[in-house]
């Protein structure tokens, strides 16, 4: 690996996730404050195949730390993946004469990021950017605490028409591995049951415990599912349509909106953290990690254990859960 670094690129990969800007701007701002050459890579991999990159200045960051998505756009690039295409990007990196490469992506983002490092002179820095808060090694992911907000202010307001008309909502939250939106939301909004990919459902406890609360009349309720659970939204609408036939039941799924939005105060704060640290990590001569936060401290992990991890979730949220929406 190089001994200093003095140019660096910065691209977003995977998923986009509010928060990303703010996270561009601090690698670029502090990237400059230290007197390095800071470069944007369009498209994520795909961009820095097909060599579109462009130098920044800290005015090319001004007035996008409030703005959702990533001004560098995002793509899934499966050439990369490849020896052929990661060779492609080499070149592309070293007719700019980049040492550094610092990637703000999930785990897939990360593998490539490791393999290719592993096979060049380019010192790599992952930035956890993902909603689904689904990286081992850290507390927070960038975009987790946004795409929350964002579900339980559409959940607020699916609650007011569910209680118009005493009705049943299922909403149907991302997390496709994990179900960590879907917890912390549904937990937020009060509803009466949560199903997550970490959590075997047990559909007849479902459908039961429905029925107990048919009976009573408490006839509005809210079941909010993670993408990832064994039983979808539609599939679980229909089993309880077919055991409580009375019982007006709507489904409602939420989709890409969770993914936009200006992201919260928390997103910028630890986006803006992160960026800092990694340009320091390049500094420092600390390479090939992902930066991450563990009690409130900065942590860096090595590249190659960064797994997408389906963390196991406590049963006591569980039960927390079921008692207070008795």
């Amino acid at each position: 690996m190089p001994k200093k670094i003095s140019k660096i690129g910065v691209l977003t990969s995977g998923g986009d996730a509010p928060g990303m800007n703010a996270a561009i701007r601090a690698v670029v701002r502090t990237g400059i404050y230290f007197g390095m050459e800071v470069y944007g890579v369009m498209r994520g991999y795909a961009g820095l195949l097909e060599g579109d990159i462009f130098k920044m200045e800290s005015k090319s960051v001004a007035n996008i730390i409030q703005r959702g998505g990533t001004m560098l756009k995002t793509a899934r690039c499966k050439e990369f993946f490849t020896k052929e295409g990661r060779q492609q990007g080499y070149e592309n990196l070293k007719k700019h004469g980049i040492e550094g490469l610092i990637v703000i992506g999930g785990d897939g983002s990360f593998r490539g990021a490791q393999i290719f490092s592993s096979e060049y002179d380019i010192a790599c820095i992952g930035l956890p950017g993902t909603i689904d808060k689904d990286i081992a090694g850290t507390d927070f992911t960038i975009g987790f605490d946004t795409a929350v907000n964002t579900a339980v202010e559409a959940i607020d307001k699916v609650r007011d028409t569910a209680d118009s008309h005493d009705r049943l909502f299922i909403i149907e939250v991302m997390g496709r591995d994990s179900g960590y939106i879907a917890l912390h939301s549904g937990i937020a909004t009060g509803a009466e049951n949560i199903l997550i990919p970490e959590k075997k459902t047990d559909v007849e406890e479902v459908i039961r415990a429905m029925k107990e609360k048919h009976r009573r009349k408490k006839l509005v309720n809210i079941i909010v599912v993670a993408e990832g659970d064994e039983f979808g939204a539609n599939e679980l609408s229909t089993l309880i349509r077919e055991n409580i036939p009375n019982q007006e039941v709507r489904v409602c799924i939420l989709g890409h909106i969770q993914r936009g939005g200006s992201p919260t105060c928390l997103d910028r704060l630890i986006a803006s953290r992160m960026g800092y640290s990694a340009v320091e990590c390049l500094l420092e001569g600390r390479y090939n990690v992902f930066v991450g936060i563990q009690n409130n401290r900065m942590h860096y992990i090595p590249l190659d254990k960064a797994v997408k991890k389906k963390q196991s979730v406590s049963d006591e949220w569980m039960k927390i859960v079921k008692i207070l929406s008795s």
